[in-house]
């Protein structure tokens, strides 16, 4: 017996506004939505509120919805864009997804890298590395921080992250790299500290 394949969802039935349609589209989509602003932002409840707007958004424009991306592309950009609003208005507005100015430190060589190619793989997905992982991207500056969670934690590609934050592709690779030494840096100060240079190898 084979399962039920659920067909896929029609754009016509939701520029139409058919209610039915548009709930198999939450349906679908609003774990990955959550997902992605609660990684953005760090705070469940405006994770929430995110989600919220997000529908609330496609809804009133999916009528207009050109198709020249693909739904959940022009989904995530809706949530991208509403996520960054929330840090805009925290930050007072002094939020920023230019280029990195090279004197910025995430443009900075770090000072230490260790490999950690040979810890356990237990060890590299146990919760509290994952915790420390998810610490350091909060720390990244807003334009690295959700390219990362874009491209590296939704999965999505460098075309469909160029689209959604409306930049060239070149800077999302770069951006992407600079993001990731960063991390690595981090990391790898944690894992010194926590398992010491010497246990690396054995």
């Amino acid at each position: 017996m084979t399962n039920k394949v659920d067909p896929p969802l029609s754009i016509e039935a939701l520029r139409r506004g058919d209610r039915a349609e548009f709930a198999r589209l939450v349906e679908l989509y609003d774990a990955y939505i959550y997902r992605l602003a609660l990684r953005i932002l760090g705070n469940p409840q405006d994770a929430e509120d995110v989600l919220q707007e997000t529908f609330i958004k496609a809804l009133k424009h999916l009528p207009s919805f050109d198709g020249r991306s693909s739904l959940s592309t022009w989904l995530y950009r809706i949530a991208t864009n509403e996520a960054l609003m929330l840090l805009r208005k925290e930050k007072g507005g002094m939020i920023s997804l230019d280029e990195p100015n090279p004197n910025d430190d995430e443009e900075q060589e770090p000072i230490q890298i260790v490999d950690w190619c040979c810890l356990p793989e237990e060890m590299l997905m146990n919760a509290e590395t994952k915790k420390v992982l998810d610490q350091a991207i909060a720390q990244l500056s807003p334009a690295l921080r959700v390219v990362v969670v874009l491209r590296d934690l939704q999965g999505l590609s460098t075309r469909e992250t160029s689209q959604i934050l409306k930049i060239s592709e070149e800077s999302v690779k770069t951006r992407l790299s600079r993001a990731r030494l960063q991390l690595r840096q981090w990391l790898s100060e944690y894992f010194h500290q926590q398992y010491g240079l010497e246990n690396l190898a054995s």
